[in-house]
């Protein structure tokens, strides 16, 4: 059992402001006790100096693409064009090197408090499209890269069966393209059912978007996954929801719920652009969205209509998707700042609202509606933020201190499941993560 006494603490609703002194009280991974009003930290208790919150989640994470931070800035382009040099980096991993990739990229998580992640996990194959001995040999790559660097994850498996969809139909595969793709559904779900979990790890289902999954494996496909987390890009580029009018007649949410997918464990990625009946739609069915604003901001996507999805009633979650940066304080702050961008008006979130979006929405959207809170019962996953730096210190209110000023340079402690994993900004358990980083970002793109 440990204790942990908060300066300041954060217990988890999006109503309520951050209380001083706290003690937690944790056994065997979950809080056992909390205790407000606690003027100073007991004997043989862990003092953390700050603001402590409920451990972060990144719900929407592909982390090969981190070896491409600071490598696709020169020239200009779209989307589209940038994909052209993810692909290449797709093409270097093997099993071995992505857990080394991946062990580093989630130590870097760790850091700046994410305790959670959905890994949107297309990498199945070998490169020539044959599978692993182990079919499943890339995903529990990712497992056990989660579990060295010391936090959990939602393997999001995802269904990926065509090239692209212009309005002439599906596009067959690039050669690049085959190591994502299974034979047909019934593949995908065979493989999907034998994946090899741990007790860090769950398992969800992902369509990777409507241009690559066509419409006959999308009916029926919410019943192949039962209650689990199921996720989607959803129209993330204007050109998508082009080709999807053109050829099906339908944006890409009515053909999701054509076929029964919108609802409440349903997340929606971006929702960049989705048109008024489209937010209605995913609202109505209670689908939750998954916005990811540095990436939609580096990939020149848009700014997709965060408060009218959440006002039409989609619970909001964060992600840092292609890693441009990760720093779950910046990805919130910008959910306001694009607002105020998009509408020249301020105080379209309060710092409440986007610390839950990044907290407890998000790790209900990886099916664990126990986490994001500090409440007896819920996993003892604890972040804390220092008040006292260049850029916190003076603040009156440790959330919007937190929320509209730190970065993930201002994460000094984190807990997963009660053990440590960061101190004093440093990680417990990975001696050397930019270290471990330059090394595995030469392996895969020498």
């Amino acid at each position: 059992m440990s204790t942990y006494w908060c300066e300041h603490a954060w217990l988890g609703d999006p109503l309520r402001p951050a209380e001083p002194g706290v003690l937690i009280e944790e056994s065997a991974g979950r809080v056992t006790a909390v205790s407000s009003t606690v003027d100073s930290a007991p004997a043989g208790s862990h003092r953390l100096p700050g603001l402590t919150v409920p451990g972060f989640a990144n719900a929407h994470s592909h982390a090969f693409h981190r070896a491409l931070r600071g490598r696709t800035q020169d020239g200009g382009g779209t989307f589209w064009t940038w994909r052209e040099r993810m692909y290449q980096a797709a093409a270097r991993l093997d099993p071995d090197s992505y857990l080394r990739l991946a062990r580093a990229v989630y130590a870097e998580m760790a850091l700046a408090g994410v305790t959670a992640v959905g890994e949107f996990h297309y990498l199945h194959h070998e490169p020539s499209g044959a599978g692993y001995a182990n079919p499943n040999a890339m995903g529990e790559a990712l497992i056990e890269a989660a579990r060295q660097a010391g936090i959990r994850i939602c393997l999001l498996d995802t269904l990926y069966l065509a090239g692209g969809l212009t309005d002439r139909g599906y596009q067959p595969l690039s050669p690049v393209q085959q190591r994502f793709a299974d034979a047909d559904v019934d593949a995908w779900q065979r493989r999907y059912e034998k994946i090899q979990l741990a007790p860090h790890a769950t398992r969800g289902a992902a369509i990777h978007s409507v241009r690559a999954v066509p419409e006959t494996a999308l009916r029926g496909f919410a019943d192949r996954v039962g209650d689990e987390p199921l996720h989607v890009h959803l129209s993330e580029q204007q050109a998508e929801n082009e080709a999807c009018r053109a050829f099906h007649g339908r944006t890409p949410a009515q053909l999701l719920a054509e076929h029964g997918l919108l609802g409440p464990r349903l997340t929606a990625v971006h929702a960049t652009h989705p048109t008024d009946g489209d937010i209605t739609a995913l609202g109505t069915a209670g689908a939750g969205v998954c916005l990811c604003p540095s990436t939609e901001r580096e990939l020149a996507d848009g700014i997709g209509p965060a408060r009218a999805l959440v006002d039409a009633g989609c619970p909001l979650s964060l992600g840092s998707d292609s890693h441009a940066v990760i720093d779950p304080l910046a990805e919130a702050r910008a959910v306001e700042m694009h607002e105020r961008l998009a509408t020249e008006r301020r105080g379209h979130f309060t710092a409440g609202e986007l610390l839950a979006a990044a907290t407890g929405t998000g790790h209900a959207a990886l099916g664990r509606p126990d986490a994001g809170r500090l409440a007896p019962g819920a996993p003892a996953d604890l972040v804390t933020v220092a008040l006292d730096s260049v850029r916190t210190a003076g603040a009156n209110d440790p959330l919007a201190a937190a929320v509209f000023a730190a970065t993930a340079t201002d994460v000094r402690s984190v807990v997963v499941n009660g053990r440590p994993v960061v101190e004093d900004g440093r990680h417990l358990i990975v001696d050397d993560v930019a270290g471990e980083l330059s090394a595995t970002i030469r392996e895969v793109l020498a």
